[in-house]
């Protein structure tokens, strides 16, 4: 079972994905600082981060950028979920190292289909 570490300070949105998330078959985990993300995703070694963008203290982007540089988190793959909507937020999110990029609020069957086709087979 495929193991989806969510980072996001929303109670609501984490409640929503992991919902979705668990009825589709995955073990879900959260955190609710890109801080406390960071430490999770070190210890936990999930097999993909959800990642929000707006969160007090460090950011999602600044999150991002720091898991896909360290050696031991650089391979799990990171989906940015955000209300952020420019397209320089997403190019910017893709640069500091996410696979993926999309908006809120999202599709249930999109989610899904990205998240799988992030995990490796």
């Amino acid at each position: 079972m495929p193991h989806i570490l969510i980072i996001d300070d929303s109670p609501t949105e984490v409640q929503m994905f992991t919902r979705l998330l668990e009825k589709n078959g995955f073990r879900v985990t959260s955190a609710n600082s890109a801080e406390d993300g960071i430490a999770q995703a070190k210890r936990d070694r999930p097999d993909l981060v959800i990642m929000d963008v707006i969160m007090p203290g460090m950011n999602g982007f600044q999150a991002t950028r720091t898991l896909s540089k360290d050696t031991d988190t650089a391979n799990i793959p990171i989906l940015i979920v955000t209300t952020k909507a420019m397209e320089s937020d997403r190019v910017w999110g893709l640069r500091q190292g996410a696979k993926d990029f999309l908006t809120k609020p999202v599709d249930s069957r999109d989610l899904i289909s990205r998240i799988q086709g992030l995990l490796p087979n």
